[in-house]
């Protein structure tokens, strides 16, 4: 059993701290109607949380190599992007937990599978100094579902991955903070994921505090070495 306490909260940007899947999910219609696909429900599932590679590879596929790629992430990020400086929306109960851990002097780090212009417009929306460190998917060599992002957010802050607690909404990303060694809170939307150690799921982050996380850590941490 471990007596360790809790150094950082690693949250995710896309649908956990921010509520942008509707807007990829407006770009990626949008997109592919052009080469006259109907983007459906499995398509959204199947690209929640990216990486934007395999969104790219998954999209030429569907067009029939119409374009490469990296054409279809490159526009993706524009489209997405356009809308981004239209305004964002918060995810319920999100500000009020970062505010909760800005209070609680809980060093935070911003950790996204989204190009740094995006992750940028999400960062500038908050106080400064909110996000002590910011990982896009430029920042590293592999994107989730790869733990590099988490290990390297945690680098950045000095800190063990296995003391950090990570804030996650898709499959990509969840299995990324588990394979870091990370405790993860799960808010998973769409999709749904199966019970696993170190791992807390909730349905929002609505009255969530920084209490509540440090015992949801201490709780995972201690159950995950018994």
């Amino acid at each position: 059993m471990t007596n360790s306490s809790m150094q950082a909260v690693l949250f995710d940007m896309d649908g956990t701290l921010i509520n942008s899947e509707p807007y990829w999910l407006i770009a990626e219609t949008e997109l592919m109607s052009r080469y006259g696909h109907t983007w459906s429900d499995f398509d959204q599932a199947y690209c929640i949380g990216g990486p934007l590679p395999k969104v790219g590879a998954y999209m030429s596929q569907l067009a029939g190599g119409a374009a490469a790629p990296d054409f279809f992430e490159k526009e993706l990020v524009r489209l997405v992007a356009e809308q981004f400086s239209q305004g964002l929306e918060f995810m319920p109960g999100a500000v009020e937990l970062v505010h909760d851990l800005l209070a609680a002097q809980i060093p935070m780090a911003l950790v996204s599978a989204s190009p740094r212009l995006l992750v940028d417009c999400a960062i500038a929306l908050l106080p400064a100094d909110t996000f002590i460190s910011s990982i896009s998917n430029q920042d590293v060599r592999v994107s989730k579902p790869d733990p590099e992002s988490y290990l390297l957010a945690a680098s950045h802050l000095g800190v063990d991955i296995t003391r950090c607690l990570v804030l996650e909404d898709s499959k990509t990303g969840i299995d990324a903070g588990l394979a870091s060694g990370a405790v993860v809170i799960g808010i998973p939307h769409i999709i749904t994921y199966p019970p696993s150690r170190r791992l807390h799921l909730r349905s929002d982050l609505i009255g969530l505090t920084a209490d509540d996380i440090k015992e949801i850590f201490q709780q995972e941490s201690q159950e995950a070495t018994e």
